[in-house]
């Protein structure tokens, strides 16, 4: 199980976002694409999903940006997940054979099973806030291009 370009760089946006909260400031695209290291326009995208989700919220305009909301830290990795790929690979077969279930399964289906669903227990009781515990210089250098 991979995850998308798309997760990882909304994850890593939104611990951005989240880290410099303290600055009492909204994060602007550009500053967040510098550096995390992410094309920016990509990026804008991403957060823009994000936005619409209600995860971050966000301001337009020359003193606009991102910025945390109530529910901002409350959200797991799996809401994120599913915000930005669905749920669908937690289903789908590991080998991508079209009929694999517990009637058809693939000769992985048995073995890796259990894997996906500890996965998906872990992803439902992983807060973004409970990430956040970290020590924050060492924290933010593992999610940016410093």
């Amino acid at each position: 199980m991979i995850f998308s370009k798309s997760f990882g760089y909304a994850l890593r946006g939104i611990l951005y976002v989240s880290m410099m909260s303290d600055e009492k400031r909204k994060i602007r695209i550009d500053e967040m694409a510098n550096r995390l290291a992410v094309p920016r326009h990509f990026l804008g995208k991403i957060m823009n999903r994000v936005v619409k989700k209600g995860i971050l919220n966000s301001v337009k305009g020359p003193n606009g940006g991102f910025s945390l909301n109530s529910k901002t830290l409350d959200t797991t990795l799996l809401q994120l997940i599913e915000a930005m790929d669905g749920l669908e690979q937690f289903d789908s077969c590991v080998l991508r054979l079209r009929k694999c279930n517990e009637e058809h399964p693939c000769p992985l289906h048995f073995k890796l099973d259990d894997n996906k669903k500890r996965l998906l227990q872990i992803f439902s009781e992983t807060h973004i806030g409970g990430l956040l515990k970290e020590d924050k210089p060492d924290f933010i250098r593992s999610i940016a291009a410093i």
